[in-house]
């Protein structure tokens, strides 16, 4: 994917609730798409913004925008790192290394391709393959069951996955301006993790086009 295909997506209001990135990036608010240049940045979507995100030289910087179709609940489970024992006078004592979390979700009948070609934006997000007859598979155009399957296959240590969701405690608190409810259109939070499940199988196999998926997995916090 390229930075003509983050421009192309401007038209949703909130990102998906995840993304997959090779590093963890620095999230920069608010920069206007007219200013952007093709210099040392890469750009993941921030709502109705581009936002900027900086990263190493040795980055190779791809991602995968995981679409909401048919994407059955996001689930927490939290790992609580601690060791834990009872005094001789009966009351427990704890020592709390880390809170750890293991997010997992599913899509079920997810196309196999989000297009039906490479998409292929231009500089002004436009594609001359979208809003066309049978060329966008996926309602979002967020990754296929192939797209996913290719992301697990080549990480096989660690990569970084944006959640958006209504998680206002992790932005910044100003009695002025009060940033933690003005973000509902961003990642509000970003977590590097290793695949620790994943499973797929084909439902039904279509035309021409693409096939129906479900695909299961599961992330665990480094």
């Amino acid at each position: 994917m390229s930075l003509q295909y983050i421009q192309g997506r401007k038209r949703y209001a909130r990102p998906q609730a995840m993304l997959f990135a090779d590093n963890p990036g620095q999230i920069v608010e608010d920069i206007d798409s007219e200013s952007v240049t093709f210099g040392e940045s890469f750009y993941i979507p921030l709502g109705n913004e581009i936002g900027a995100v900086n990263y190493d030289e040795n980055d190779s910087n791809e991602f995968l925008i995981l679409s909401d179709d048919n994407r059955q609940p996001i689930q927490f489970r939290t790992n609580r790192i601690e060791t834990k024992s009872r005094m001789a006078n009966g009351r427990m004592r704890s020592y709390h290394v880390a809170d750890k979390l293991t997010v997992s979700t599913s899509w079920q009948m997810l196309p196999s391709r989000a297009y039906a070609l490479n998409a292929d934006f231009n500089v002004e997000g436009k594609s001359p393959y979208i809003n066309t007859t049978n060329t966008e598979f996926t309602s979002d155009g967020g990754a296929g069951g192939v797209d996913i399957l290719d992301w697990y296959n080549k990480y096989t240590g660690s990569f970084w996955v944006y959640l958006s969701y209504d998680k206002f405690s992790n932005f910044s608190y100003d009695s002025n301006i009060d940033e933690r409810y003005q973000n509902l259109n961003k990642y509000s939070q970003v977590m590097e993790v290793f695949f620790d499940s994943f499973d797929y199988s084909i439902e039904k196999r279509g035309g021409s086009n693409y096939d129906f998926w479900t695909i299961n997995l599961s992330l665990e916090e480094a």
